[in-house]
């Protein structure tokens, strides 16, 4: 059986139109039940999954995430370098910060702020929220936070 080309597998996601890939509702269910998210700074009246959320009128890299615990998906066009590192910037201020993430392990951005989340990559292909077939691009969750104290044991030798 031949392999469907690309373009055959989901236009739409091989196609500029769009940068905004709605976030599957089964998977921000699963992490707000982790998290109890109060922030969505990457939405549209229509896909918003929190009640507090920036459009992109609104710029929600302008906005201030601190106080929040926040989701995010952000456009995954040119500036998702610059989301990453606000994300990252806005957990050292002390906020919670979860991202659904191209798994882009090639990225300046990848390397310069992921790598000091948690990060969680996702067994399969998202499918987003109105698609019909799976991304063409693995995922990955990424979560900034403050860890809490660690406590560590250590024995001593006698000797």
């Amino acid at each position: 059986m031949p392999t469907p080309s690309r373009s055959a597998l989901n236009p739409v996601l091989f196609s500029s139109a769009t940068d905004e890939w709605p976030t599957p509702q089964w998977l921000y269910t699963a992490l707000d039940r982790e998290f109890g998210f109060t922030l969505d700074p990457c939405a549209t009246p229509a896909n918003a999954k929190c009640r507090h959320f920036f459009t992109r009128e609104l710029d929600g890299l302008a906005q201030d995430w601190s106080q929040h615990t926040v989701f995010m998906n952000p456009p995954y066009g040119r500036a998702i370098g610059l989301w990453v590192e606000k994300a990252y910037k806005t957990h050292l201020e002390g906020a919670t910060v979860v991202a659904l993430l191209p798994s882009r392990t090639d990225a300046r951005w990848w390397h310069n702020y992921v790598m000091k989340g948690e990060i969680r990559f996702i067994r399969g292909r998202v499918t987003f929220e109105g698609g019909k077939y799976p991304a063409p691009f693995p995922s990955a969750i990424v979560v900034f936070r403050r860890p809490g104290p660690v406590m560590v044991s250590v024995s001593a030798k006698e000797g």
